[in-house]
């Protein structure tokens, strides 16, 4: 059977392919301690899981709408107003089966063969993967480790031209936890909007935020009409196997991009969208108690890390993962990050998955107990005492 031409062009998502390794060898007797893979280590909140329930027992076992149930996509656009002082409406919102489909939909919809793409390096993978399998041009923007991880602002400007179609943005950051400054989004948006490009805002990890408070490339006067939201259910409720996500874009694109759902999978599972309106609207104390664990755990990961002779880490504001950098061991990066599962038994991402521009780092997610992640920088600060750097 051949392959369409543009096949070899689709990459994919290193995480998921590190945990079989490590799933692999734990069916061998290894202990592996997983910092790969990017999903809190939490159960999704009881009150969501009843929703859930009772949704079943009423009879929510049949299609919906393809942009989404219309009293969910109500209760994101509440959501929206509470939390980024946004007013959109419904009719605004196109619920999907995870997040990352925002992703898929969005480039199908606007991208051509030879349009120009500019997005964060390092930077999620399927971001430079897909532009690639469209035929479109990838166009790194690089992180700046010195400043928090930020994007240079000024590069980013720059490199808009007359063939760019798109902006990809991602605050706060997988793999660095940096987020970008309201300053910095403010430039972005005013030359955005000077150029008439469009931005896809991925804010997946909008409410684990450490300090301050998110701020989205909407809030920038003139931007909403040229920005789409990425948002879901899976970091913030630990929801990742729910599949339950949502975009928030103008209402002409989000026509399209429903009918790209209807052309793909129909629609999201319904009994998941109606525990999702209780998610939003009867959230409790959960949220906050994840995030305030998460922060203890980025506190005592990043000590850990910088403590462990060659590697320096930045503290991350936000998400739950942590970049430090690792040229001072001798090492690099895809070699580092395989003999640690090897050796050591602890499952990480070498920098290059996010781009080139990762070269240099390894990407741990911190969505472990606070015993396990002591146990893996034991493990590696005695793998790498005792091991030469691989060439």
């Amino acid at each position: 059977m051949k392959l369409s031409e543009r096949m070899p062009r689709l990459g994919t998502e290193t995480a998921f392919e590190v945990l079989v390794r490590a799933r692999a060898l734990e069916a061998r007797g290894r202990d592996v301690i997983h910092l790969e893979i990017g999903e809190p280590d939490f159960n999704t909140p009881d009150y969501i899981v009843q929703a859930c329930i009772r949704a079943l027992q009423r009879g929510a076992h049949h299609y919906g709408p393809s942009a989404g149930l219309p009293e969910l996509r109500e209760a994101i656009a509440e959501d929206c107003l509470r939390r980024r002082g946004v007013r959109v409406e419904p009719e605004n919102v196109v619920v999907t089966p995870g997040a990352k489909p925002i992703i898929f939909f969005t480039l199908l919809a606007l991208v051509d063969p030879g349009d120009e793409v500019i997005y964060p390096n390092p930077g999620f993978p399927i971001y430079e993967s897909m532009i690639n399998y469209l035929g479109g041009k990838p166009i790194p923007i690089r992180l700046i480790e010195e400043e928090g991880f930020v994007l240079d602002v000024d590069e980013l400007v720059r490199r808009i031209s007359n063939k760019t179609k798109l902006i990809i943005l991602n605050t706060p950051h997988n793999p660095t936890g940096g987020i970008i400054p309201r300053e910095a989004m403010m430039e972005i948006g005013r030359a955005a909007a000077h150029y008439g490009v469009p931005i896809l805002s991925d804010e997946i990890y909008s409410r684990i935020l450490y300090e301050g408070e998110h701020f989205s490339i909407a809030q920038v006067p003139g931007m909403l009409e040229q920005t789409i939201i990425l948002d879901g259910f899976s970091k913030t409720y630990a929801m990742t196997g729910w599949r339950l996500g949502y975009g928030i874009m103008p209402k002409a694109l989000a026509q399209q991009i429903a009918r790209l759902q209807t052309n793909s999978n129909s629609c999201t599972a319904t009994f998941t969208q109606l525990a999702g309106i209780t998610a939003l609207r009867d959230e409790g104390d959960e949220v906050r108690d994840m995030v305030a664990e998460f922060q203890r755990r980025r506190d005592f990961i990043v000590n850990g890390l910088n403590a462990i002779d060659g590697m320096s880490c930045v503290m991350p504001r936000g998400a739950f993962y942590v970049f430090p950098n690792i040229t001072a061991t001798g090492w690099k990066s895809k070699p580092l990050a395989d003999y640690l599962l090897e050796e050591a038994g602890v499952a990480c991402l070498s920098g290059t998955a996010f781009g080139s521009y990762g070269e240099g780092y390894l990407r741990f997610s911190y969505a472990n107990s606070i015993e396990n992640i002591g146990k893996a920088l034991d493990r590696m600060a005695g793998a790498l005492a005792k091991a030469r750097p691989s060439p």
